[in-house]
């Protein structure tokens, strides 16, 4: 007999993939009950059956790799918990390099895993020989080793984590479509089925590769795009033995499994295929997608040069398969910021399988707590831009997401596809004068300028880049002259209404309570005390806030704001980003340069640090806020965006020669030199204040407290364990970017959470926490000898709490 549909659930998870089935799992293990899956066809139909099961662990961040590693741990459990086979077998995983700029990537891998606890063996071109015999070796010129890697089947996986989830008390459902979520007060409150309607406390989304359409009809954005993956099966060969690890030929755009005696080789191709733009078809289910031979070719021509048996082992099995790609190779997970209590996981880029533990532990916690179990911002559905749900859009990018998940981690790299969506009122003018874009957010924005004669190109490296030379010029400008930087890109929100002091005052650390025409930088805690925001607050009216954040934050800081503000309180949220252009004018010669330009006195004692006020530039109104973000004195200019041009030309005529076109990597060096932290990378809803050496912009005493402050007090009670410290290489050679290991008496500390070359104080220059047993104060920072492990050397650091450049902030303030 059939089992009838409940009318009412905790939780009802739309989706019964590996995804869905795992959040099923550990909503359970956490005690949750009246926990319902409901899936459209079969458990696994979509794309999970089809999956290659590769189970790899090393990521690009400690938090994404600490998942990867419990979902590697999690799978050596579920077969004896649960009694269904998973076929888990480690094995081993082996990467190898072909050329210099993909063994630097390996060896940094290598190096970072070192962080996280992971074993990776480095290898020489023998060595990779001896993991895997049957390669060609002759252009291979190294690679790396992961002994804790392994593979799985997919299907018995997925199988094991509903049975564990119906041991625990879950209530699966199969052949039962989901035809809405329930969505009452902007709330989610249930879905509908065919078979009848589920009341529900939350609701997951974890429909694979229909999230994206399915989520629209109640208006919530999951950005992702079906795409043909590509892999054959060949005949049984004397070459392929059991014992052979994954392997990753990373420069051919492959990936190789053994599955009893056969080889699976797969393929992530430079340029995909996009594939459901119009839609997929309802009866979809375990099906295949026409084969396109002519597509793979390039790769079985690159797997029989890496083994040469392919050139006689016959192929039993063509497959080409969607999966669904996200706009940026990261998946979507949490809670979606138009619907509350409605929960996202989506868009797994072909790491769904060796994902799925570590999302099923992070959902199920998150909605327990209401807050995520660690820094999971690089994959939040929340940084996503509204745009980017947009069809032709993800169309046109996941053509290149697919490819590079396999291509070299560039640094500063940029996206080819699907670019120019967001540009400033500004752009053409930055064309004009040769510089060269890149994109965050959507956004166009100038990152260098490339001077006459030289074409405003990257080409990418781990040494220094092209532009290395003419971004210092830049900074240099900034440090000895004046810089004009276009900062349009700023999310920037108004908060309006009676009630509006009080709203902003508890959701700030700093007190905002200030006389208009004052700005605050501030953060927003959550109530573990960690940082959730990193912005400034300008009261321009005893009713009215301007809240200025970074471009990527804007959807995220917009949620916290509404979804932290009482429902009966007197304000209104506003987003106004697109209203203002702003334009920093930066530098020890920003005052000499502004102040002809307009009758208001910019003199230090009239417009001090701090203030913000509407004045005459031109013939415009802007409001100049005395703040800087790369430690020298400097107004940001907020322009109504009609006006921008023309303020940019007349300070453009007003600098001549003498007014440096500065962008965003001269931002980022400078801001690095004056330890100036950058949320998403240096602070997150992970650290506190406290540990990141902001306690000065905290009012611990303000009237009515702050969220976060008890977690706050606490914690500065007992001492941190943890701080924020500024490196300087003392070798003027190595690049730091971010997760090099930082030693202390040759010990592992931490890690470099963002690095920049520091054109003035001469050598890299890194940010990163230091551990320790608390409390971790000055003199333990001061008594430490540091290096930090750059490409497998190590190499000393000078370490400092304070600024090493302008450690008393005298220059902005003159």
């Amino acid at each position: 007999m059939a089992k009838e549909l409940p009318k009412k659930a905790r939780v009802v998870i739309v989706g019964g993939g590996v995804i869905g089935c795992s959040i099923a799992y550990h909503l359970t293990k956490i005690g949750w009950d009246e926990v319902v899956l409901v899936e459209r066809k079969q458990l696994t139909s979509g794309t999970t059956w089809h999956a290659a099961g590769l189970i790899g662990q090393l990521r690009d961040s400690q938090n994404m790799t600490k998942l990867a590693k419990y979902t590697a741990e999690l799978y050596l459990s579920l077969e004896e918990e649960t009694g269904q086979s998973t076929g888990y077998k480690i094995n081993g995983s082996l990467s190898t390099a072909t050329h210099a700029g993909r063994m630097e990537d390996l060896q940094r891998r290598a190096d970072m895993a070192r962080v996280f606890d992971l074993k990776v063996d480095v290898l020489g071109p023998e060595g990779c020989k001896d993991h895997y015999p049957p390669l060609n070796v002759d252009d291979v010129i190294g690679g790396i080793f992961i002994p804790s890697d392994g593979q799985a089947d997919p299907v018995g996986i997925t199988q094991a984590l509903a049975k564990g989830a119906r041991m625990g008390g879950a209530q699966i459902f199969e052949r039962t479509k989901v035809e809405r979520v329930l969505v009452d007060g902007g709330k989610a409150v249930g879905v509908a089925t065919e078979k009848g309607d589920i009341a529900a406390d939350y609701v997951v989304l974890a429909c694979g590769m229909w999230t994206r359409e399915f989520a629209s009809t109640i208006g919530v954005n999951v950005p992702l795009h079906a795409c043909e993956h590509f892999y054959i099966l060949t005949e049984p060969h004397d070459a392929i033995t059991p014992d052979l690890p994954v392997y990753r030929d990373y420069d051919a755009c492959a990936y190789y499994k053994e599955d009893a005696g056969k080889m699976l080789l797969g393929a992530f191709e430079t340029v995909a295929k996009p594939w459901g733009m119009d839609g997929i078809p309802d009866d979809f289910e375990f099906g295949q997608l026409p084969d396109d031979f002519d597509h793979f070719m390039p790769i079985l021509e690159g797997a029989m040069h890496r083994m040469p048996f392919f050139e006689e082992a016959g192929i039993q099995t063509f497959f080409c398969g969607p999966e669904s790609f996200t706009q940026d190779d990261r998946y979507h997970m949490g809670p979606a910021p138009e619907v509350e209590s409605l929960f996202v996981a989506a868009g797994l880029n072909s790491i769904g399988i060796q994902s799925a533990g570590g999302i099923g532990k992070a959902i199920s916690e998150w909605m327990r707590d209401g807050l995520p179990p660690s820094d999971l911002n690089s994959v939040d559905i929340r940084r996503n831009m509204p745009f980017q749900g947009n069809r032709r859009y993800l169309h046109d990018r996941v053509t290149e997401t697919l490819g590079l998940l396999y291509d070299v981690h560039w640094p500063f790299y940029q996206y080819r596809t699907a670019r120019g969506a967001r540009r400033t009122p500004l752009h053409e003018r930055h064309a004009a004068n040769n510089a060269c874009f890149g994109e965050t957010a959507g956004w166009e924005r100038a990152n260098w300028f490339a001077p006459a004669g030289v074409e405003p190109v990257y080409e990418y490296s781990y040494t220094r880049q092209n532009w290395f030379e003419h971004s210092a010029a830049e900074h240099r400008a900034v440090r000895d002259g004046v810089g004009l930087i276009d900062m349009s890109s700023f999310a920037k929100f108004r908060l309006r209404g009676a009630d509006a002091e009080t709203v902003l005052g508890q959701i700030s650390a700093n007190d905002v309570a200030v006389a208009p025409g004052r700005l605050v930088y501030t953060q927003w805690l959550n109530e573990r005390g960690g940082i959730e925001a990193d912005l400034t607050v300008t009261r321009l009216a005893e009713d009215d806030y301007l809240i200025v954040t970074s471009a990527g934050a804007q959807v995220r800081d917009l949620h916290w704001l509404k979804s932290r503000t009482p429902a009966d309180a007197r304000s209104v949220a506003t987003d106004v980003t697109s209203a203002y252009a702003v334009l920093a004018v930066m530098g020890p010669g920003a005052r000499d340069l502004l102040q002809p330009l307009t009758p208001a006195d910019l003199s230090n004692e009239a417009f001090p640090f701090g203030a913000s006020r509407e004045i005459e530039l031109g013939y415009a109104l802007v409001r100049a806020s005395r703040v800087t973000y790369v430690g020298e004195l400097g107004w940001e200019l907020y322009v109504p965006t009609e006006f921008a041009a023309h303020v940019y030309d007349v300070l453009a005529e007003a600098g001549g020669d003498g007014l440096a076109h500065v962008g965003m990597h001269a931002v980022n060096s400078l801001r690095i030199e004056k330890a100036y932290r950058h949320w998403g990378h240096d602070i997150s809803d992970e650290e506190t204040p406290l540990e990141a050496g902001l306690g000065f912009a905290v009012a611990w005493d303000k009237p009515g407290g702050f969220i976060g402050r008890d977690a706050l007090l606490a914690q500065k009670e007992a001492g941190v364990g943890q701080r924020m410290v500024q490196f300087r290489l003392d070798d003027p050679e190595p690049l730091l970017y971010h997760n090099e290991p930082i030693y202390r008496d040759g010990a592992i500390v931490g890690y470099v959470t963002s690095g920049m070359y520091g054109h003035t104080l001469g050598g890299a220059i890194g940010l990163g926490y230091v551990k320790g047993q608390a409390p971790v104060g000055a003199d333990h920072i001061a008594s430490g000898s540091y290096e930090i492990l750059v490409n497998g050397v190590m190499v000393p650091a000078t370490a400092s709490l304070r600024p090493l450049y302008d450690p008393k902030s005298e220059r902005i303030k003159c």
